[in-house]
């Protein structure tokens, strides 16, 4: 039997392979390796495949295939023979997965949250960013918030004197899917009334109010201990976590210094929450269009009122076409609307490399 390890880091596009290690259970010689992959796409609509297989190398107890990296929610599939056994190598059987930089983070439980959590080495007070995933990352494995796209891996690369937490949302008792059914039964799964949705409901899927409530108790319990420093603490999400960066600025508006809520979801939560912003700088970022279409029309009408009442401290940027183009969104050869829409969605790449200054915007607020 052969054992399959992939070993990954964490790039723009999220989680991309960079080789695999064959451990075989005897010996072979590197020319008895006759190996061929497929589904091994490079781009975010699984459209443009990378150079696959670059080498084969062997290790000490092994074999590594050398990747151009693919990205790992693919199906890939790699066939072909290890001397006269026949392999095939897909997702579900890999026996271990390998991340880069995922034990810089500690993985933590606590009063029922699940978080990983990078320290800094640091003997004073330090800031601390708080970092919310999105839709798809929901769960209990306290790994996918790290994993499924860029983000807390990434910021703690740009901060390493900072704290930075990444929980992982409740999964609760419906599927993503089945959440978006819930809401369309509604009518207009994006439509902005007033009253509960299912990511608001105590222990359902998503950033619940309760669940946003007990990570601001750990934060305050590392401010009380003198581990972060109670004028720098700050917030960040995507999509669903764009929504929870609201609605957890809702929950615990004394906590941060600022706020950066990329593509929020929109809905009757959010956007009376917004409606209502108190007091905590926010800059807001989305593309020009995306799946949520009603998302900017929301976002700016709640802006246009904040503006109204003279916030200087609440910014709204829009990235243009040209502006996703340079990090590969919405240039693929051969989109169509949806996979447009859905390409554009990944705006969190240009805010995470710091697009328009926006992350040094952020932590230059220091909290009065």
């Amino acid at each position: 039997m052969t054992k399959f390890i992939a070993y990954t880091h964490i790039g723009d596009y999220g989680q991309a392979v960079d080789k695999i290690k064959l451990v075989p259970d005897k010996e072979v010689q590197i020319d008895e390796i006759s190996l061929n992959i497929e589904g091994h796409y490079c781009d975010l609509s699984g459209k443009k495949l990378s150079e696959g297989i670059l080498s084969i190398e062997k290790s000490q107890d092994g074999y590594e295939l050398l990747m151009d990296p693919f990205l790992y929610r693919y199906d890939f599939k790699i066939t072909g023979k290890i001397g006269r056994d026949e392999i095939v190598v897909t997702k579900e059987n890999i026996d271990e997965v390998v991340v880069k930089g995922l034990d810089t983070f500690i993985p933590k439980e606590e009063n029922g949250v699940i978080y990983r959590i990078y320290e800094p080495e640091a003997t004073t007070p330090r800031p601390l960013v708080l970092f919310l995933h999105g839709g798809g990352e929901c769960g209990e494995d306290n790994v996918l918030q790290l994993t499924g796209t860029i983000g807390a891996l990434r910021l703690a690369e740009i901060w390493s004197d900072m704290y930075v937490m990444a929980p992982q949302a409740p999964g609760g008792s419906l599927s993503f899917l089945e959440v978006f059914e819930v809401m369309k039964k509604r009518g207009n799964p994006f439509r902005v009334d007033i009253g509960m949705t299912p990511f608001s409901l105590k222990g359902e899927r998503g950033w619940n109010r309760d669940y946003l409530g007990k990570i601001s108790d750990i934060i305050r319990k590392m401010i009380a201990e003198g581990k972060v420093d109670p004028k720098r603490v700050y917030v960040i999400g995507m999509s669903m976590g764009g929504a929870g960066t609201i609605s957890m600025v809702s929950v615990a508006p004394d906590l941060f210094a600022a706020a950066l809520p990329i593509c929020p979801s929109m809905n009757g939560e959010t956007y009376p929450q917004l409606l209502h912003w108190p007091k905590v700088p926010v800059w807001i970022t989305t593309a020009y269009m995306d799946h949520q279409r009603g998302r900017h029309a929301y976002i700016l009408n709640a802006c246009n009122k904040l503006w109204g009442e003279g916030r200087k401290d609440v910014k709204y940027t829009i990235y243009l076409p040209e502006e996703l183009e340079k990090y590969g969104i919405g240039n693929t050869e051969g989109l169509s609307l949806s996979e447009l829409e859905t390409e554009n969605h990944n705006s969190w790449i240009l805010t995470l490399h710091n697009a328009n200054g926006i992350l040094d915007w952020m932590i230059s607020h220091v909290k009065e």
